[in-house]
């Protein structure tokens, strides 16, 4: 597939047999499907219509919406007329939004609702944004369905063909702005190939077959539902749209699919929900459905724990996991798991479970997959991210750092060479901020991070420095540590401004007693999180912090929880402060520990 662009995916398709549902999600309750040949008639309307409207090669297209098929047509539209889409998370912050449409010069908008509509309108003030088109109803605004009836009227086969012919594979494709550590998002380009290479080197992740479905929740915007869904497309794997994240289990058992992919979180949630239903559970059905949970926590793979334990399992799945497969639509194949750390009992469990959970491990940077657990049981080892994927080379540098090079790596940071000299050496190493090693020479396992950035169970990068450091323009806190890497979401230790906190207290008629009285006062604490609050009416939904614990004495070098450079020694922190951890994130660990 040398040379393959994005938009070779469709014709490839077009070889497949035709199927009614390439592409589907609920409208009004009912299942709107999309033919084979639906889906691309979209796409090149859309596409004439993007030339009627002047857009050039190189144009950036503005792209907020949750998951459904026209996300995909706007995608494909901008892939063969060369323009170059730019998608953001529709909980993106008013300040990151204005700032991203000025950086990348957005020429146009599409938008999901009148919501997104009127964020966009009132973002994009002073900026070269000359129309925002909707894909639901809005007033003043013209649908999507009205560009694709004015490229039905302009059929350009030839105009567009030509067009095609002039984008090579290394060209940029999209830009995907991601957290920055300076405050302002970054934008990846990524290329074509980026794209491609990640999905050639990934198509035998599962046993594929064209008569597939897939079940789609993640935010497409992101690197990793959107890779995964042109692998989809490249096989012919139908796509199905889950109406929200609240009716996953609904969707799961209309649409039977089987594929899905996944955050840690989301698969957390899913566990939790069997185990609250096994707690609700009456004698011997209680006593088997936690004997078979035990006995799946135990797992080890390749028939490790021995013949008794394999008979037990084949019990356990006939009598109790098999109910988890049907609450999972009851024809799943394989789940990839991605975006930040699995917990290995959870893999553990669902392998026992019969249900294949494949983590992966990458970056916006890298297309995204770097090195996966595939299907083959050889291919497998619980507790990494599995072998490096095929093109990708890998280096561990001196301070134990992952360093990878291949054809997914990004084209660098849009407007910042500076930043793109920091992440991608001389030599075309690019850095990953990770440290890992490799266990029997191939499965490749995260042991730490360089960079202090970290993402929420749920796959979202949280830049704890920058939170912090807004934290402490408070006149109440002196210190802060945000928290929350792989959990649900981030919280906050924080050390009160003890002397300011003194005078506060004697003006509220709050007695001091000592500091660790004081942190327990819940005046106090309801006074720090407004503190908190002010600053989570700036922040993006998924940098919110939800919780706090105070801490009753300053953090200090003496101790060893700073730096000669007064910097956070964060581990040393939290081994500190394991029962602060423990009421923030409570952890239900009656059955498995």
């Amino acid at each position: 597939m040398e040379g393959f662009r994005l938009f070779d995916l469709l014709h490839n398709l077009k070889q497949m047999p035709e199927k009614d549902d390439a592409l589907a999600a609920k409208e009004n309750g009912v299942w709107h499907k999309y033919s084979t040949q639906e889906f691309i008639d979209n796409v090149n309307y859309l596409s004439y219509a993007f030339m009627q409207l002047g857009i050039q090669k190189g144009d950036k297209i503005g792209l907020i919406s949750n998951n459904r098929p026209e996300w995909n047509f706007v995608d494909h539209a901008c892939s063969q007329t060369g323009a170059i889409s730019t998608p953001l998370y529709p909980t993106i912050s008013a300040y990151d939004l204005a700032f991203v449409i000025k950086d990348a010069g957005i020429k146009y908008f599409f938008v999901s609702n009148e919501a997104m509509y009127d964020k966009v309108k009132t973002a994009m003030n002073g900026s070269n944004v000359k129309e925002i088109f909707s894909f639901d109803p809005v007033p003043n605004a013209r649908n999507i369905k009205e560009l694709i009836e004015i490229g039905k009227n302009n059929v350009q086969v030839a105009k567009l063909m030509e067009l095609k012919s002039t984008i090579k594979d290394t060209d940029l494709a999209t830009i995907i702005y991601t957290s920055g550590t300076t405050g302002n998002p970054k934008g990846v380009m990524l290329s074509h190939k980026n794209f491609i290479s990640n999905v050639m080197a990934t198509r035998n992740l599962c046993p594929f077959h064209y008569s597939w479905r897939a079940l789609s929740f993640l935010p497409l915007n992101h690197v990793y539902e959107r890779m995964l869904s042109y692998l989809y497309l490249s096989h012919g794997v139908s796509v199905y749209y889950a109406v929200s994240l609240d009716t996953i289990g609904e969707n799961l058992k209309e649409v039977k699919p089987q594929i899905f992919v996944t955050v840690p979180r989301l698969l957390e949630k899913v566990y939790e929900k069997i185990v609250a239903k096994g707690a609700e559970l009456k004698g011997i059905k209680k006593s088997l459905f936690f004997w078979a949970l035990n006995l799946g926590l135990r797992y080890k793979q390749h028939g490790e724990n021995g013949w008794w334990y394999e008979t037990q399992l084949k019990l356990a799945n006939k009598l109790i996991f098999s109910k988890w497969r049907e609450a999972l639509g009851n024809n799943i194949v394989s789940i990839v798991s991605g975006g930040s750390a699995l917990q290995p009992r959870l893999a553990r469990v669902f392998h026992a479970a019969r249900i294949k959970v494949l983590e992966g491990y990458g970056l916006t940077e890298t297309a995204p997959v770097i090195a996966v657990n595939s299907y083959n049981d050889e291919d497998i080892k619980i507790g990494t991210v599995g072998p490096l994927i095929n093109n990708v080379e890998l280096k561990i540098a001196e301070d134990g750092e992952i360093c990878v090079k291949g054809p997914n790596i990004m084209l660098g940071y849009y407007n910042r060479p500076d930043l793109t000299k920091e992440t991608i050496d001389e030599d075309g190493w690019l850095h990953t901020g990770d440290i890992g090693t490799l266990e029997d020479g191939r499965f490749l396992k995260i042991t730490d991070r360089k960079k202090e950035m970290f993402k929420t169970s749920g796959g979202k990068y949280i830049t704890p420095q920058q939170l912090e450091n807004r934290l402490k323009e408070s006149r109440f806190i002196e210190q802060a540590m945000v928290i929350g890497e792989n959990e649900k979401f981030p919280a906050a230790f924080i050390v009160p401004a003890f002397l300011f906190l003194q005078d506060w207290c004697k003006r509220h008629n709050i007695e001091y007693t000592t500091n660790e009285e004081l942190v327990k006062n819940e005046e106090v604490k309801k006074r720090i999180m407004r503190e908190v609050q002010d600053l989570n009416e700036k922040l993006s939904q998924h940098e919110m912090i939800k919780k706090i614990e105070l801490i009753p004495h300053d953090w200090s070098i003496e101790k060893g929880e700073l730096t000669p450079k007064l910097s956070l020694k964060r581990k040393a922190i939290l081994a500190a402060n394991k029962e602060a951890y423990s009421r923030i994130y409570v952890h239900n660990n009656e059955f498995f520990e």
